[in-house]
């Protein structure tokens, strides 16, 4: 078995939402009404690339746009809400549906030309290559 490090942070990071769900839901359903949906993003880096995971189940790849501006890269697109009918009473919807944007400036030492993008089973995983003069090199000593 492996012990878990305690982090007392770790509660405090769910707290915002806790509070909002308290004050914000009194059974009137206007309390998704201000919400902006935004894809969970995770950004990493190895020797060769930068790599950017968004997680955006739901969607077709068609909705996705996906575009780079002077150094920025831009995540576009539009979750779109399942058509609701007159036999379904909603009790109850979390879903979070509507359009995104998420922007991250880059390095300017990427290769933007050479961006690569899959989505795969609600997952956007974009590889951003680097250039060659940043990537780390082996220097023998003589």
């Amino acid at each position: 078995m492996t012990l878990v490090r305690w982090n007392p942070r770790r509660s405090l990071i769910s707290l915002p939402n806790e509070i909002d769900q308290f004050f914000g839901n009194w059974g009137l359903g206007f309390e998704n009404f201000d919400k902006v949906w935004n894809p969970n993003v995770d950004i990493s880096e190895t020797e060769d690339a930068f790599e950017v995971v968004a997680e955006i189940p739901g969607m077709s790849k068609k909705d996705i746009k996906i575009s780079i501006r002077e150094n920025v890269l831009t995540l576009t697109g539009e979750k779109k809400q399942e058509e609701k009918t007159d036999k379904k009473n909603f009790h109850r919807v979390e879903r979070m549906y509507g359009q995104f944007q998420r922007s991250f400036r880059l390095p300017n030492t990427v290769k933007s030309e050479d961006i690569k993008a899959e989505y795969k089973n609600g997952v956007l995983n974009i590889t951003i290559p680097k250039a060659e003069e940043v990537k780390p090199k082996e220097i023998t000593v003589s």
